[in-house]
Formats: structure tokens, C-alpha cells, sequence
């Protein structure tokens, strides 16, 4: 049985130590810039959606004609 109590407190102590850096962790973080978000790339894929969405886009889209 005591064995038992100093395991169970040992494995308290422990997970609360990991919660209590995780959270620290949590709040002292900064957001930080995404690498994606600055790329060009993106510009291609938006000027597409405005062109779907104009009234003769089933060339532009590759709508099948009815």
C-alpha cells in the first residue's frame, strides 16, 4: 500500500508539472507569420474564383454545357 501512495503521488506530481508547463507555454506564446501567407501564389487562385463567378464563366470554369 505504500508503494502504491508514493507511486500515485510521484505520477500527481508529474502530471502536474505538464500541465502547468503547457499552459505556461500557451500564454507566453506570440503569434509568428506564416510563410504561406506572404506568397504569391495565393493571387492566381482568387483571381480564378472572380472569374468563375462572372456570367460567361463556363468557359473559364469548365462548366460541361446542358
Amino acid at each position: 500500500m505504500k508503494f502504491e501512495s508514493i507511486f500515485l503521488t510521484m505520477l500527481f506530481v508529474a502530471c502536474s508539472s505538464v500541465c502547468v508547463l503547457v499552459m505556461g507555454a500557451m500564454l507566453t506564446a506570440s503569434p509568428s507569420s506564416s510563410p504561406l501567407a506572404n506568397a504569391s501564389r495565393a493571387a492566381p487562385a482568387v483571381a480564378a474564383q472572380l472569374d468563375c463567378a462572372a456570367p460567361n464563366a463556363m468557359d473559364t470554369c469548365g462548366v460541361p454545357k446542358a
